[in-house]
């Protein structure tokens, strides 16, 4: 079956993680899923959502809290990963859009976590990359990061970084500033080329 062209889903994720090597028996786990829709014919930003993960085999550390701003407390009153991935599927028809991630690390982390707990992976084959897209459409030498990429389109961060809602909203928009420059034959400084 041919995917849905309507609208793409941008996501970012948020782990939990440390300063240093995780602690025994603990390992790096989804904590927060930031979802945006972009709509294709229009190239804008349509709705967000922040879904709140619970983990099962870590705790979110200071360093995490510190960097993300999430508490334990908060994750756990949030959903199993299973259901979240259920959220993605039956509300935002994951597995039938392409989707979208400022770079390639929300997308191995679902791989591995659907992996290993068993859990259908909720997204369909496309993936795009807007940091490596960002990269080739402006002629970089690398990829360059979230809030670097924003700089470079004279586009100022909305929200609080590292936190998923808000890093998807970002990467929603610099996914819609390229599509709707491709189509309107803007430059890389906004104006017409």
């Amino acid at each position: 079956m041919a995917g849905r062209l309507d609208q793409l889903i941008v996501i970012d994720i948020e782990a939990t993680c440390w300063d240093d090597a995780p602690p025994e028996g603990q390992e790096a786990e989804i904590i927060e899923i930031g979802v945006c829709t972009v709509d294709i014919v229009t190239g804008t930003r349509r709705s967000r959502q922040s879904i709140l993960v619970k983990p099962e085999h870590s705790e979110v550390s200071p360093f995490c809290t510190a960097l993300t701003t999430l508490t334990q407390a908060q994750v756990n009153r949030g959903v199993s990963f299973e259901h979240a991935c259920q959220i993605l599927r039956r509300k935002y028809r994951a597995g039938d859009r392409a989707w979208a991630s400022y770079g390639d690390y929300d997308r191995r982390q679902f791989e591995k976590q659907c992996t290993a707990r068993q859990i259908q992976y909720p997204f369909g084959p496309t993936h795009i990359n807007v940091k490596n897209l960002l990269a080739v459409f402006h002629g970089l030498p690398s990829e360059v990061g979230l809030a670097d990429a924003l700089k470079l389109l004279h586009v100022p961060f909305d929200g609080t970084l590292h936190r998923g809602v808000d890093d998807a909203w970002n990467t929603a928009l610099i996914l819609s500033t390229l599509i709707l420059r491709q189509r309107g034959g803007l430059g890389p400084d906004g104006e017409i080329g």
